[in-house]
């Protein structure tokens, strides 16, 4: 049975894909496009910071 044909017999529960996000259009919250893929590399990236800044200062001393 079909996403659609389910929905519609009420043995589905979920939303069908309608439409795209006004960021890209072809993106959904696991894509990658620029804005998702920082979205979720933002915990990483804020590492990243932490782990350089910490190099930076112990060759300072």
């Amino acid at each position: 049975m079909s996403l659609n044909k389910s929905i519609k017999s009420g043995k589905e529960h979920r939303k069908p894909y309608t439409g795209a996000k006004s960021i890209a259009k072809g993106c959904r919250n696991h894509g990658t496009c620029d804005w998702c893929l920082g979205n979720r590399t933002h915990k990483n990236d804020k590492r990243e910071l932490a782990a350089e800044q910490e190099v930076i200062d112990f060759e300072k001393m």
